[in-house]
């Protein structure tokens, strides 16, 4: 049985990282990994901008660490902690990393791929499925998305 406790532990984790994309300018998403046996394998934000690459995802580039941590790209049975639902790009990565849990906090109902448009971890066509808990944190991560959007529709205008 999971421990809502250690999801919401690891969910504010994440939500650290969201912060400090946020202050680098970047759309305020953090994701976390924990390895099979609960050791944290990587954190991350998302680095598109910073990085100018559309692929620097939060979640990719925390697979991309998780990666280089276990010499392996398959990170089967770990747990990935994200704030946002995952988009079809960073899903279709868990899948073939074989992510064994995806724990998420705001739901995304424009381009979530998990369950809001798609549902591709859960997709019987793909050669793997995910175990997937949503909404876990998730007023405090739609709120820091909100409060970042607001705020850059302020600066925009006039």
């Amino acid at each position: 049985m999971v421990d809502v406790l250690d999801d919401e532990m690891y969910m504010r984790l994440a939500l650290e990282e969201a912060v400090m994309a946020a202050d680098r300018g970047e759309v305020p998403v953090g994701a976390v990994i924990l390895g099979p046996t609960g050791d944290l394998l990587a954190r991350a934000g998302n680095r598109t901008i910073e990085s100018r690459d559309p692929t620097a995802h939060a979640e990719i580039v925390a697979l991309r660490v998780a990666g280089q941590r276990l010499d392996n790209y398959r990170l089967t049975g770990a747990t990935l902690y994200v704030t946002l639902e995952p988009c079809i790009m960073c899903a279709g990565a868990m899948v073939h990393a074989r992510i064994g849990r995806l724990v998420y906090g705001a739901s995304d109902p424009k381009t979530g791929a998990v369950v809001s448009r798609y549902q591709v971890g859960a997709d019987g066509r793909l050669n793997h499925r995910i175990e997937m808990t949503g909404g876990v944190l998730a007023a405090e991560c739609g709120a820091l998305l909100s409060d970042f959007f607001s705020r850059r529709r302020g600066q925009s205008v006039g």
